[in-house]
């Protein structure tokens, strides 16, 4: 009977795996969808994906399910939906008239997003660990690389008109990803109790900008983040 028991497995022990299949098949399905042309179903699955990423290792460490394999799957799954798929959607969205560079591009993110996560993977485990990143991680450079989809769709500009400065900005958030840039993490975020107030009118201000103007709040969303990097490497000098 202990025996058997030690074979099967709890079903809750699952879930955080579970999730992690969740936001892969999304990563794969948008990846059809762009194959199909349906460039605003992609970014959506997109970023339904980095919108989930992080609450398998939540419930994971929540149900004390954590595993090396469960990490492993973790970092696989980012590289296909941050990496794999942004790169492929922009590529056919605004870079594939430019065949040469425009690839090239495409696979200096997806080349970059892969070294972000081997370089995450090495210091996960570490007893000392920042409490902040290295580098753009992986669903933050998704949705900046994916800024100029963003903003055709929210209606700001044609960047489908704009190959060469689409790829060059790829091309530059995969550098920020491999950076050394400090970048906040939201373990290390930290809310002062009469601030508290703000954050949640923010949120519903927040909410109410996805439900009227989703691709507008994307691009908002990006840019603030953007700034707030910069702004980072600026004072801690380091790229």
């Amino acid at each position: 009977m202990a025996r058997r028991m030690r074979e099967n497995l709890p079903f809750v022990h699952l879930v955080p795996n579970l999730i992690t299949i969740l936001g892969l098949c999304c990563g794969l399905t948008a990846m059809r969808l762009t194959f199909d042309g349906l460039y605003i179903y992609a970014a959506a699955l997109i970023v339904f994906a980095a919108a989930i990423d992080g609450l398998d290792g939540l419930v994971a460490r929540r149900l004390r399910a954590t595993s090396e394999m469960g990490a492993e799957l973790d970092s696989l799954s980012d590289f296909v939906c941050f990496g794999v798929a942004p790169a492929l959607l922009t590529y056919r969205f605004a870079l594939f008239p430019d065949q040469g560079l425009g690839w090239v591009l495409a696979l200096t993110f997806a080349i970059c997003c892969c070294l972000r996560l081997a370089r995450f993977n090495t210091m996960r485990d570490q007893p000392d660990a920042p409490r902040h990143f290295l580098g753009v991680p992986a669903p933050a450079g998704a949705g900046l690389g994916l800024l100029p989809v963003f903003a055709t769709f929210a209606g700001l500009g044609n960047f489908r008109e704009m190959p060469l400065m689409v790829g060059l900005w790829l091309g530059f958030v995969g550098f920020l990803m491999i950076s050394r840039i400090p970048t906040p993490s939201a373990k290390g975020l930290k809310i002062a109790r009469d601030k508290a107030r703000f954050l949640l009118i923010g949120v519903a201000i927040c909410v109410g900008l996805m439900v009227t103007r989703f691709w507008l709040f994307m691009t908002l969303v990006c840019l603030i983040y953007l700034a707030v990097v910069l702004f980072q490497a600026v004072r801690h000098r380091r790229f």
